[in-house]
């Protein structure tokens, strides 16, 4: 895919390559593999962001000056920013994997699988709605400036980040191991590859930086390698400064690593 542009749907994060794959073209998608395997560990990697960047907009939040308008915008687009990703990862979980879940597993394992996805899919549903209503208090703080709605943001915040970290935890127990089951690595890419969200090219860098800041370092070496070389010679000339700058800015001190 070409260079993002704005308000165009692209994905999330390359799909990495494995060894075997080295002499080919890497395919882009929504996340990155775990040692295990792809298909269990690319929603993990997801899921670490989105629990991080919640909790640590929280905080920011909580101590953020309400009437400066350099440090509201930051903020708020970054609420946007996370809020859009968590939307974009429920809508591609809800509308294509669970449903290649459904049909990978053995007819005796359905009843029980159709279950636990219906559970998802409600709790799902009462995060996305909260989230909505999270950018709606993000838009309130940026009109007013006041102190009342920079702290129910901060508030509503840290409670989606609650929820989040309850939902993930019972996905990851219940229906992630079952991806690395049933979901053999062409299935996984064929599945991920209609994984998107709309994203600029800042954005983009910005997503790939998050991932890369928790990942371990056979992890960062695929996620790079899955990246076109393009992308990949720009983020080592340049994104990575500009990522760790970003971070600066937002966070008022570097990234972990």
């Amino acid at each position: 895919m070409t260079a993002a542009h704005v308000g165009t749907a692209t994905p999330v994060l390359p799909v990495p390559r494995a060894p075997a794959d080295d002499a080919l073209p890497a395919p882009d998608a929504a996340a990155l593999p775990a040692p295990g395997g792809r298909a269990a560990g690319s929603p993990r990697v997801l899921h670490r962001l989105l629990r991080r960047e919640l909790r640590l907009l929280a905080d920011l939040l909580s101590w953020a000056p309400p009437d400066e308008p350099a440090r509201t915008r930051a903020l708020t687009a970054h609420v946007d920013l996370v809020s859009r990703l968590l939307l974009a990862h429920h809508r591609f979980e809800r509308e294509a994997l669970w449903p290649e879940l459904l049909t990978a597993v053995p007819a005796g394992s359905e009843p029980g699988l159709r279950a636990a996805v219906a559970t998802w899919t409600v709790r799902a549903a009462r995060i996305d709605s909260a989230v909505r209503d999270l950018s709606t208090a993000s838009r309130q703080w940026a009109v007013t400036g006041s102190c009342a709605a920079r702290d129910a943001l901060a508030r509503s915040c840290r409670r989606i980040a609650d929820e989040v970290d309850a939902h993930l935890a019972e996905e990851e127990r219940v229906l992630v191991p079952l991806l690395e089951a049933h979901l053999d690595p062409a299935r996984w890419a064929a599945v991920a590859a209609v994984a998107s969200c709309r994203l600029t090219g800042r954005e983009r860098r910005l997503v790939l930086g998050l991932a890369l800041e928790d990942s371990c370092a056979a992890e960062r070496a695929r996620l790079l390698d899955g990246l076109p070389a393009r992308r990949r010679l720009a983020w080592r000339v340049a994104g990575a400064r500009r990522y760790r700058a970003a971070v600066v800015r937002l966070r008022g001190a570097p990234p972990a690593a």
